[in-house]
């Protein structure tokens, strides 16, 4: 189905003193105003207000009959999706961010003059959206040593710049410490069992899960199931070892993980947990949770604005 006419209403970060982010949107009024498009930026002032800024572009877009559309990364993304998905408004993507993924595996151009040109006859795709306790995710979820990652990783990043060489060296220095092995009861409808493991990632981006050597991807492009990685305990050498082999794409093959394909997963905590309940990563941003842990595929798909000549990925 192609979406030609109804107005954008486009959630964009206000980009205090950043000279890109002033450029983008300038890129994105010039293309939308040569092409007659209707549109409007509803810009983020200040990063804890996103969620009332996606509620405000949401109720513009089922005021008018437009779609909404997100000029950021899989972060921000995956904010605006939590307000948009309920109400299966159209949605677009102008990707802004450094990995990605959620534009990447839908043949969503990298370049915003490009991006921006191809929701003028973008088609609308449903899209699988993950869940873990009611929050939407379109890359991946997870709990233990990945959250750990993500955090020290934006804390180095702070630090000494956002360069892929910062991440790398955060991330090895995070695998060098010492870290929780978690006990939990995992419940789904191949079986259930209580293991220990540092972290369990649960993929929605048939990419990202090739890119890492999981089979699981195929069951998640076609939209049938998320793919659950478990790692078990294992020395900080052979954790080492796991991200080469993730870097390499043969991670799936490794004896120490576990993975598989499923609809529906609970996940219990069975060793200590404090008030605030466990950190877990949605898209690269970190929540506390309250457990159980409750990992299903949202009872209805995302509406994606995607490119109409895109490859079907």
């Amino acid at each position: 189905m192609a979406v030609t006419d109804s107005p954008f209403h486009i959630v964009s970060n206000a980009g205090s003193g950043s000279k890109d982010a002033h450029e983008a949107r300038q890129q994105i009024e010039t293309i939308l105003s040569e092409a007659g498009r209707p549109h409007e930026f509803i810009l983020i002032e200040n990063p804890e207000q996103l969620a009332d800024v996606a509620k405000k572009a949401v109720n513009a877009a089922a005021e008018s009959g437009g779609a909404v559309v997100v000029a950021g990364g899989d972060g921000t993304i995956n904010a605006v999706v939590q307000a948009v998905l309920p109400t299966r408004r159209p949605f677009g993507i102008i990707p802004q961010g450094t990995f990605n993924y959620s534009s990447r595996a839908h043949g969503i151009p990298l370049d915003t003059s490009e991006a921006t040109r191809s929701l003028l006859t973008a088609r609308i795709k449903p899209v699988q959206v993950g869940m873990v306790n009611n929050r939407a995710f379109l890359v991946n979820a997870s709990l233990g040593l990945y959250p750990q990652l993500l955090q020290d990783r934006e804390e180095y990043k702070r630090q000494y710049g956002r360069r892929r060489s910062v991440a790398m060296y955060s991330g090895l220095v995070t695998l060098l410490h010492e870290h929780r092995k978690w006990v939990v009861d995992v419940e789904h409808e191949h079986g259930r069992e209580t293991l220990r493991t540092p972290t369990i990632f649960v993929g929605n981006n048939a990419l990202q899960l090739e890119q890492i050597g999981l089979e699981e991807a195929e069951d998640v492009k076609r939209n049938r199931s998320l793919a659950a990685l478990i790692v078990e305990p294992v020395s900080t050498g052979k954790l080492l070892w796991l991200a080469v082999r993730g870097m390499l794409g043969n991670l799936g093959e490794d004896e120490h993980v576990r993975n598989f394909p499923f609809r529906s997963m609970t996940v219990r905590l069975l060793s200590g947990v404090g008030p605030k309940g466990i950190k877990v990563a949605v898209d690269g941003e970190i929540f506390w949770c309250q457990p159980p842990l409750n990992f299903e595929v949202a009872p209805h798909p995302l509406m994606l604005l995607a490119p109409a000549a895109g490859p079907e990925k």
